[in-house]
């Protein structure tokens, strides 16, 4: 009969245990979870910035090399170092696009330069006038693939 009598209370504080316990383990689950999220938000986000800052300095280093044969050398410097960048954040395909974004740039510069009806003609043709596709698709595929992970 005495053993009887605390048979109630170790139920009451298993139960208390057990609830604690599972509340605990529920909250640190969560919170993992949060951070996450954060982080592969945080990463998804900086892949995005570097890959447009990318396109627009590429574009801008492209664009100047059709119409000059003298380089802007602190602009193929900041290329590279974006490529560096991805290097660290990205896969092997879309810094292989990059770096094919840069040889093509620095081929340009030692083309003849183009004229604006040339420039026409290359836009209306599609030919020679876009480095960056295969870059763009490769980023894009990255940046999706990262998602649905």
């Amino acid at each position: 009969m005495y053993d009887a009598a605390y048979l109630p209370a170790l139920s009451a504080l298993a139960g208390s245990m057990v609830g604690g316990l599972t509340s605990g383990l529920t909250t640190w689950l969560s919170l993992r979870n949060q951070v996450r999220a954060g982080q592969l938000a945080h990463d998804l986000s900086q892949r995005d910035d570097l890959y447009k800052d990318f396109i627009v300095a590429a574009s801008k280093a492209y664009g100047d090399a059709m119409l000059s044969n003298e380089p802007q050398m602190q602009d193929l410097v900041a290329l590279y170092a974006m490529i560096s960048r991805m290097r660290v954040l990205s896969s092997a395909r879309t810094v292989a696009c990059a770096q094919k974004v840069v040889e093509a740039t620095v081929d340009t510069y030692f083309a003849p330069n183009k004229t604006i009806r040339e420039l026409r003609e290359l836009i209306r043709s599609g030919g020679g006038i876009d480095p960056l596709k295969d870059f763009s698709e490769a980023a894009r595929e990255e940046l999706q693939a990262f998602t649905s992970s």
